[in-house]
């Protein structure tokens, strides 16, 4: 859960998510809303494929990001048990 947590806590990463939730993009795609480099979105993917929040999938030459969904509802079954009833 620290992960997640760590990796929630980024303005850029909400970011990410919340641009992800559209459709699955491309590293490319994705740094069209940003106006830091390559490498910086790079690092920010890479800490939420850690948190498992979301999935690459290579096509060719390309990788394709998507939100996974999964993790979401853990997250929030989690939530309704310490905080629910």
């Amino acid at each position: 859960m620290d992960t997640l947590f760590k990796a929630l806590a980024d303005q850029n990463r909400r970011k990410i998510l919340e641009i992800l939730k559209k459709r699955d993009m491309t590293v490319n795609e994705i740094r069209k809303y940003f106006r830091f480099s390559g490498a910086t979105l790079s690092h920010h993917l890479d800490i939420l494929k850690r948190a498992n929040l979301v999935i690459a999938q290579r096509e060719g030459q390309f990788i394709h990001y998507s939100l996974n969904t999964s993790v979401f509802e853990e997250v929030l079954k989690t939530f309704i048990n310490i905080f629910g009833r």
